[in-house]
């Protein structure tokens, strides 16, 4: 796989979904009920919310992959047994299999959408003489994200989710703390990580995290999602692993969207030398106390109840 395409998921409000992503700055699009959900300026559709009525829920991941990939993907997910029917609301063509804990995974043929190169932070012109380089607060524009870097989620069981997303996805680990959270990117060059894993009793959805163009991009995404009423997160601090600056703004089901600035890029072909580190350098270089609820998972799957006691 080269990017992640999409990520689904549901909810019990898509009213407040659509209000949410709104203030966060995507451009959000209403249909029926479901809101998709895409970055302005850019075409493809990074995400797919859906009104249950019922708690939210992780439903399913889309991952890109070349067309010249497919037939070996094919044969490796049949080999093993994985296939299964598609996503009650899959709306596009593709390769459906679950993953090891049970999560509806789809590969589609599409363009990638992942970043080729380290993307570059957004240039400020240097202010004349006299005059301050902050903006006035009342001139201050809506933060706007440029893409999807990654998604973070939960597992019972974080190594063989690892070893799912190598042996049959293809992506390789780029750096790991103990059994409790993995970092994963994409052999085609990615961010330090596509994808990641963080412990809990079962899966679900953690974070989907946001590229913006600078620090003060991370700040003002931060205050203007307070002014909109989202007033609980964790940040501004900067990561250890992927290095990034962040903020995480909790949504209203548990879940965060994360501002992100400046994160590792892996090329093409670059072994990246994958480390395990002790957990004080799994989160954050600095930044304020990590709040107590923060690695929380708010989902029940039913897959969840086959490991539950293993974390």
């Amino acid at each position: 796989m080269h990017s992640v395409h999409r990520f689904v998921f549901s909810v019990p409000d898509i009213e407040e979904a659509e209000r949410f992503y709104t203030a966060f700055g995507l451009r959000v699009v209403r249909n029926g009920r479901r809101i998709d959900l895409y970055t302005h300026g850019h075409a493809h559709r990074w995400g797919t919310v859906h009104d249950s009525r019922a708690p939210k829920k992780l439903e399913y991941i889309a991952y890109g992959v070349h067309e010249q990939d497919m037939p070996v993907l094919c044969e490796r997910i049949e080999r093993l047994g994985l296939g299964r029917a598609p996503h009650p609301w899959a709306d596009e063509p593709g390769l459906w299999l679950n993953d090891v804990d049970g999560i509806a995974t789809q590969l589609v043929i599409a363009r990638k959408v992942s970043p080729n190169a380290k993307t570059a932070r957004v240039s400020v012109r240097p202010p004349e003489r006299g005059h301050g380089a902050a903006p006035s607060r009342s001139a201050v524009k809506q933060v706007r994200p440029r893409y999807l870097s990654h998604v973070l989620r939960f597992t019972p069981d974080v190594p063989r989710m690892v070893a799912f997303c190598r042996d049959v996805l293809g992506l390789r680990l780029s750096d790991h703390s103990r059994d409790l959270i993995a970092f994963m990117h994409g052999a085609h060059g990615s961010d330090h990580h596509l994808v990641a894993f963080a412990k809990s009793h079962g899966p679900g959805l953690h974070h989907t995290s946001w590229d913006v163009g600078s620090l003060d991009d991370v700040g003002i995404g931060s205050e203007q999602m307070r002014a909109h009423g989202f007033d609980r997160g964790w940040g501004v601090g900067r990561h250890v692993l992927g290095s990034n600056y962040f903020y995480y703004v909790r949504d209203p089901w548990g879940s965060y969207a994360e501002y992100s600035h400046d994160i590792d890029f892996v090329p093409a072909g670059f072994n990246w030398p994958a480390g395990d580190h002790d957990p004080v350098d799994s989160l954050y270089v600095w930044g304020p106390t990590l709040p107590d609820d923060f690695i929380t998972n708010h989902e029940q799957h039913p897959a969840a109840c086959r490991h539950e006691g293993t974390s």
